[in-house]
Formats: C-alpha cells, sequence, structure tokens
C-alpha cells in the first residue's frame, strides 16, 4: 500500500473512532491482534526497541516507558492507529520509517500485550480505531521477558537490564568470559599514588588526565605550524554494539581501551597492535550504554561495568581479579570510575524508576574489591535534606545519577561530584512543587573519599524541572591561595565556587537560557520565571536551552599558561511538556517530552 493511502487511512479510522466509540467494546471480546503477531513484534522490538526503551519497556532518558500505569495516562485514551502511526513514521530514531507496515504492526501487538491486552484471532490491521484503555490495563502479561539482571558473577542464564546488557552469550559467540585474546604487557611500570597526583607528561592516567580534570596535555610537539602536517598511521575499530562515549588511559606508551559489551584491550600506542583482550560482560544491546571511564592504579584496570560492577583486571595481562556488584539489586549503568588512595570510586545510573533504592556513589578497596561505604545522592528518610522532598515516601523518589566520576583535591582530601535531575523531571510529575529541592539532585557534593562522608554541597537549580541537570565535571583550579571549582550543566551558566567551604562566588550564562529569571547575587540560588511557577501538565511550555543542554557531558579544558576555560556549547529551545506520572509499583520515569 502506497505510504500515502496508508497515513490518510491512519487519520480516518482516528476519526471514525471518535464519531462512533462503541467500535472499541465491540472488538474487544475478540482482540485486536494475534498472538503470532505480538510474537513477531518482540523480535522486532528486541532488535529496534529495547536498546532505549528497555528489554523490559520500562524506559530510559528520553525514551518513555511503553508498559505499566504511566503509559496508560498517556496513551490509553488514544486509539490502537494513533501508537502504530507513530511508531510507522518514527521509530526507530535513526531511521525514522524504515520498519515498515509489518514490523511496525508487529511491534503495536507486542507493546499492547505487555499492556495486558488479551491475544485474539484478528490481525491487527492499520485502521483499527479501538481506544487502548479498552483492551489493556497496564498491568504486563507474562511475555518470557529475562528479569533484569547479572545473573551472578558467574553470568548463567540470560538475563536483561537497560544498558546493561545480556549474560546470555557474555562474552560474544563464543560465551567465554575472561580474557579472549592473550598478551602481555612487556616491562610494565606500576602506577603510583604519586604518579595519579602528578602525571608524566606523556600519560593520560585519569579521565580528564589529572584529578583536577583539566583535560589539558602539557606535551607540545605538534604546534600551529606543524599541526597541518599530521597523518594517520594506524586506526582501530571499537566494538560497535552500545555508545562508545569511554576516554581511552594511557600508561608508558599503552592504550587502554572499553569498548560496548564491557570488553577492554590494551593496544601498542606506536603500531596499533592489541596486546591482550578482555570479555568482561555482559553483552549489550545496540545504542545504549557507554562506559564513560575506567581507572588504573598499581598494577590494576578498573572498570565499572554496564550492569554496576566493579571488575578489576590485571594490568600486564587482562586476567579477572575480582568483580563486585556495586548495587544491591540488578542495575544498568554508564558512569566511571576513579581510583584515590586505596579506594577506587564509581558514580551510578538508571535510577529513573520508583524502586526505594535510588542512585548512590560507592568506593572499593583496590585490593580485595571489598565495598569500603556508599553515599546516597537522595537522603533516606529522617536523614537531613529529607525533608526537601516534600511528603513523598522514599520509593517515589528517584533520579540523582552520579553520570561522571569526580574530581579530587590531593591537598583537602575531597573529591567532588555533580548530581544529575530529579525523577521525574518536572515538579508538577513529581506531585511537588517548584519550591521543594529534592536534594542532592543538581548539586556539587563534595565528600571525604576514605569515609564517604558529606564534607559540604551547593545546590545549583533547586526544584529543576527541564532535564537541565548539573552533572558534569567539576573542574579544579588554584587561583593564587583561592581554591576554585569550576562547573556547567545543561542550563549554560558556569558556576564558581570555594571548593573548601562550597561558598558560592559567582556565575556566567555562556549561552541563551530562560528558565531562571535571576540569580542572586549572594547565595547563587536562582529563580524561576513566573509562568513556569504556573505550568500545567500535558500543556506545552518554551524554555531555552533544549535538553540537549547549552554544555553537556563533553569535557571543558583549563589551559593553564593562559588560565582560560574553554568549554563546547550548544544553543537550542524546546517546547517541553510535563506528563502525569504513575506512582504505583516500580514504575516512575522521565514523564516530560520535548520538541
Amino acid at each position: 500500500m502506497p505510504r500515502s493511502a496508508l497515513l490518510s487511512r491512519l487519520r480516518l479510522s482516528v476519526a471514525l473512532a471518535v464519531v462512533v466509540p462503541g467500535i472499541g467494546a465491540a472488538q474487544q471480546a475478540a482482540g485486536v491482534f494475534t498472538a503470532g503477531q505480538a510474537q513477531l513484534g518482540r523480535a522486532v522490538y528486541d532488535r529496534s526497541c529495547a536498546a532505549c526503551h528497555g528489554f523490559g519497556l520500562e524506559g530510559s532518558g528520553d525514551a518513555p516507558a511503553l508498559a505499566g500505569g504511566t503509559f496508560m495516562l498517556k496513551w490509553g485514551p488514544k486509539m490502537v492507529s494513533e501508537i502504530f502511526g507513530l511508531i510507522l513514521q518514527t521509530m526507530p530514531p535513526a531511521d525514522p520509517g524504515s520498519l515498515g507496515e509489518e514490523a511496525a504492526l508487529n511491534t503495536t501487538a507486542y507493546i499492547l500485550q505487555r499492556n495486558g491486552a488479551p491475544a485474539g484471532q484478528q490481525a491487527l490491521s492499520a485502521g483499527v480505531g479501538t481506544r487502548i484503555d479498552r483492551i489493556a490495563t497496564g498491568r504486563a502479561l507474562s511475555a518470557g521477558v529475562p528479569a533484569q539482571g547479572r545473573g551472578g558473577r558467574g553470568g548463567m542464564g540470560a538475563t536483561i537490564a537497560l544498558g546493561a546488557g545480556t549474560t546470555e552469550g557474555r562474552s560474544g559467540a563464543t560465551g567465554k568470559r575472561g580474557v579472549s585474546i592473550a598478551g602481555e604487557v612487556g616491562n610494565y611500570v606500576p602506577v603510583t599514588p604519586e604518579m595519579l597526583k602528578h602525571p608524566p607528561a606523556g600519560d593520560w592516567l585519569i579521565f580528564g588526565r589529572n584529578y583536577q580534570r583539566h583535560s589539558y596535555s602539557p606535551l607540545n610537539q605538534i604546534t600551529r605550524e606543524n599541526v597541518k602536517n599530521l597523518q594517520l598511521k594506524w586506526a582501530w575499530a571499537m566494538n560497535d554494539s552500545g555508545a562508545n562515549q569511554t576516554t581511552p588511559l594511557v600508561h608508558n606508551g599503552v592504550i587502554y581501551l572499553a569498548s560496548p559489551s564491557n570488553i577492554v584491550q590494551a593496544l601498542d600506542g606506536k603500531t596499533g597492535d592489541l596486546i591482550w583482550e578482555t570479555r568482561v560482560g555482559p553483552d549489550q544491546a545496540p545504542g545504549y550504554g557507554g562506559i564513560r571511564s575506567i581507572a588504573i592504579a598499581e598494577d590494576k584496570v578498573f572498570l565499572p561495568t554496564s550492569d554496576a560492577h566493579m571488575v578489576a583486571l590485571n594490568a600486564r595481562n587482562g586476567q579477572i581479579l575480582w568483580d563486585t556488584p556495586a548495587s544491591d539489586k540488578p542495575h544498568p549503568s554508564t558512569s566511571g570510575a576513579i581510583v584515590i588512595g586505596d579506594k577506587v570510586l564509581m558514580g551510578l545510573t538508571g535510577c529513573a524508576r520508583f524502586d526505594g533504592e535510588g542512585c548512590y556513589i560507592s568506593a572499593f578497596d583496590i585490593h580485595t574489591g571489598q565495598r569500603a561505604w556508599r553515599f546516597y545522592t537522595i537522603p533516606r528518610e529522617g536523614q537531613p535534606g529529607s525533608e526537601t522532598w516534600g511528603n513523598l515516601p522514599m520509593n517515589n523518589r528517584a533520579g540523582t545519577e552520579t553520570w561522571l566520576a569526580g574530581s579530587y583535591d590531593p591537598e583537602l582530601n575531597i573529591t567532588y561530584w555533580g548530581v544529575a535531575q530529579s525523577k521525574p523531571w518536572n515538579f508538577l510529575s513529581r506531585k511537588l512543587t517548584p519550591f521543594d529541592k529534592t536534594l542532592y539532585a543538581n548539586s556539587t557534593v563534595a565528600l571525604n573519599p576514605d569515609t564517604g562522608k558529606l564534607v559540604w554541597y551547593f545546590q545549583h537549580a533547586p526544584g529543576e524541572s527541564f532535564d537541565l541537570d548539573e552533572v558534569f565535571e567539576r573542574v579544579l583550579v588554584d587561583i593564587g591561595d583561592r581554591k576554585l571549582s569550576f562547573s556547567a550543566g545543561k542550563a549554560g551558566i558556569l558556576w564558581k565556587l570555594d571548593r573548601r567551604t562550597g561558598q558560592y562566588l559567582g556565575s556566567k550564562e555562556m549561552v541563551k537560557q530562560t528558565v531562571w529569571e535571576r540569580i542572586d547575587p549572594q547565595t547563587g540560588t536562582p529563580r524561576y520565571r513566573t509562568d513556569i511557577l504556573e505550568m500545567q501538565l500535558d500543556k506545552p511550555i518554551h524554555v531555552c536551552p533544549s535538553t540537549e543542554g547549552g554544555k553537556n557531558w563533553q569535557a571543558m579544558s583549563y589551559h593553564q599558561p593562559t588560565g582560560l576555560l574553554i568549554v563546547p556549547l550548544s544553543q537550542s529551545c524546546m517546547e517541553f511538556t510535563a506528563h502525569p506520572v504513575d506512582f504505583q509499583g516500580a514504575s516512575g520515569g522521565t514523564g516530560g517530552d520535548r520538541k
């Protein structure tokens, strides 16, 4: 059928459904799709949709949940033909419209089945005008979807979490976990604490190169005059089974590289030759789950995996030395790691669901893997800061991820971490007011790395409601005897703090932003514009920047010779709409969309 004719049929089916509402009830008894369609739809969904929306249809980030109460709040009153049309025309985002009519129908059938709609004898067609809430309840029917998680250290069985991956075939086609290509780094030099504090010029031992996150190399052989003469010497193909967002480490001429599906490789920096490769697992679906940084200390490389484990490898040969889960339950993550003293610290992501656990920063003993401490980025009930979440029970407090590993001041012995936004994104979806701060969302938290105790915090965006989080790197700079921390979040505001005390010292808008009316020059507290305070659910509001961010996770750099901060920026705006969210069970999610 020609695409234009099909779209006309979709529009006609919606109009007919409005005029003749009884049609849905008549079709309900027989079902509007077949079991075979739903089965085929699951294969399409797992291949083309699960990397963003999750194998359990739970959603993540900009990809909303496709099952459960929140899904039904939005889609229940709409027609089956509407969600089919959306899938047909816009999915997958990287190649909209490429599924074709049959695959889009089958995917729609699978989504309906996962929301409790019964299968029948009549095949789903593009013209079905049944309201979704007449056939679906939001209570998932069992479709044989594996439970989330890793399945233990041995990785037995097929277990899946969004972005985390599946332990089935967790090391590719061979299913082997461990060293997949054997080799040895010759004349390996252990990485000492002193080297981490003062990295050799030719090494890149930490994400951002040094503890202060300057992201600047002192090497000077490449100049303005000779840069035009650079030529490609070798290239290395990284694994493409997930998002590649990592920063390689370099030590003594060896590049340590992490790829999606939790693969770590050691490469000869001069020749590009592979020295060794280790497949830690689990494997990942294409698209989601990029690990942003690994760490190195002594003779170990530390990998924070996509299913929230911290794994230590022998830097010489890739042998797995220990493997410790950060979470007490199966959990995806795309954060990073930093070694401070005898501990390796890691953040946690994927905390949008209402599970009562929330997010936290964890520390592990680098020698044994034993967990040393945990700092919750949502205060537990009864703790200071808990009152900033209003009357919400602990189970309905979500978000506050730590996407990137923190910075560190060795003299003060304080580590500085940015914390992401609370979830759902908007205060209306959270059933709060814009004056409920939701600590420690959108804050800089300063921690003692030995104990995990909070030294101070500064909240940049109290009650933030448009996915404009302040989670990115903290760049530590000394000017005279003043110890400073600089950071910038998606709002595109550069923040300047005293890193001894957390005192606000100043800010600068680097892009156009229309969310905050003003920032108090003494306290640094921003104030929403009036119409935001009065916004309503399901009604769009125009704000700048968009969720793309004026500044995103791509790092800024501090050029010490000139005292300049070099910041990658982007200007954008959006129409943001907050939606109701189901607060029952383990739903949650982001609760908003933007155009």
